[in-house]
């Protein structure tokens, strides 16, 4: 189980959108799919907005905000978006994203774990490597870095508590 509290980048303007709560993941065994509960709030009301990408970057160094994550976590060199760590777009909804994310293709264990680095949430929609310029393929044009956290371990609890509130369809 790791754990990743969402925190607003110190270098964005402050009518940019405050994100803050947790990326929360969970893998079994080290052949195993990844999974992640996506608890996010701070996001403007408006329902009409566009989605954000979220990606993991290489570093987990937040001493210049988000902007010292590095760039996205491509240990296999790879165009965007097959890196293990993009998890694609999220539209938030009531100023909130709360989702769940199964299979996904980064990992906790081994040579390319991802313990240690950070999870940052972008201002724009990742273009997914269609926008035509090498920006796309390297980071599909996202955008700033409103907010982001440093990954790393915490036990079961925090993941039992959070799972239901984003997979139970009885409360939406």
């Amino acid at each position: 189980y790791a754990a990743c509290e969402m925190k607003p980048s110190s270098k964005i303007d402050a009518d940019k959108p405050q994100v803050t709560g947790q990326v929360l993941f969970r893998q079994y065994y080290s052949y195993g799919r990844l999974e992640a509960v996506f608890y996010l709030d701070g996001f403007p009301l408006d329902n009409n907005q566009s989605a954000r990408a979220i990606h993991i970057h290489e570093l987990g160094d937040l001493s210049n905000g988000c902007d010292s994550t590095g760039g996205h976590y491509n240990p296999f060199r790879v165009n965007h978006p097959r890196h293990p760590g993009d998890f694609g777009n999220f539209s938030p909804k009531e100023g909130k994203i709360r989702k769940y994310k199964a299979n996904l293709f980064a990992t906790l264990f081994g040579p390319y774990s991802i313990m240690g680095r950070s999870v940052v949430i972008h201002e724009q929609e990742d273009d997914m490597g269609k926008g035509n310029n090498k920006a796309s393929l390297e980071n599909g044009n996202a955008g700033r870095r409103l907010a982001c956290c440093v990954i790393g371990m915490c036990n079961k609890s925090l993941w039992e508590e959070k799972l239901p509130e984003v997979t139970d369809k009885k409360k939406r």
